[in-house]
C-alpha cells in the first residue's frame, strides 16, 4: 500500500508493512459480512469503527492480518486502524479467553476501590491487566471507563455490567462466577 502524506516535499512514502498480503479466507462466511459492511459504506475511511466492530464480533478479537486488510479496502495506513485497534478497550488485537473480566479503572470506580481489585487478580489468580490464564479460562481486562459512573466500582463479566459493589463483595461475585460458569 502507499501512503500519500502531507508533507512538504509531497513525497510518496511506503511502508513495508502494508505491503504484506494479509492471509484472509474470503469464503469464511464471517469476513463476507465485514465486506458487506464495507461495501454498505462504499468502502469509505468513515466506515472503519464499524468495520472493526464487526471483526471482534464475528472474531472476537482484530489481529494484524485483519487490520492490513481493513486498511487496504479503507484506503486508510495500517497505523491508522493500529491506532484504533489499541485506543478503544473494546477491541482486543488477541484471542480472550472462555470468560472475560474487565475491571473499570476510570476515576470514580477507582476512589471506590478498583484498585485493590487489580491487586486481588494478580493475587488470586495470577494475573496481570491484559493477561489471559495458561488454561484460556479467564481473561482480566481494564477498561479506562466503562461509562457506568452513576454504578461505581464496575466490572463487566462476560458482558455483563456488575456494579455498586464493595471490594469483598467484588470478590465473592467474581469467584462465584468463576466457580458457576465452570460447571
Amino acid at each position: 500500500m502507499t501512503v500519500v502524506t502531507d508533507n512538504p516535499k509531497n513525497e510518496v512514502i511506503e511502508c513495508a508493512c502494508d505491503q504484506q498480503k494479509p492471509a484472509i479466507d474470503l469464503q469464511d462466511r464471517r469476513w463476507k459480512l465485514v465486506n458487506l459492511t464495507m461495501k454498505k459504506h462504499n468502502y469509505s475511511p468513515k466506515a472503519l469503527i464499524e468495520t472493526l466492530h464487526v471483526i471482534q464480533d464475528s472474531f472476537g478479537y482484530i489481529d494484524m492480518d485483519a487490520m492490513r486488510y481493513v486498511a487496504q479496502q479503507l484506503r486508510v495506513p495500517v497505523s491508522k486502524v493500529f491506532g484504533v485497534v489499541t485506543f478503544y478497550h473494546g477491541f482486543t488485537c488477541k484471542p480472550t479467553g472462555e470468560h472475560t473480566l474487565i475491571l473499570c479503572t476510570g476515576t470514580a470506580c477507582y476512589v471506590k476501590g478498583n484498585d485493590k481489585m487489580v491487586e486481588y487478580m494478580k493475587q488470586k489468580h495470577n494475573l496481570d491487566p491484559n493477561q489471559t490464564t495458561s488454561d484460556n479460562k479467564l481473561s482480566f481486562m481494564t477498561a479506562r471507563c466503562v461509562g457506568a459512573c452513576g454504578l461505581a466500582p464496575v466490572m463487566i463479566l462476560d458482558g455483563q455490567i456488575v456494579g455498586k459493589l464493595g471490594v469483598e463483595d467484588m470478590q465473592a461475585k467474581i469467584e462465584e462466577w468463576l466457580n458457576h460458569a465452570n460447571q
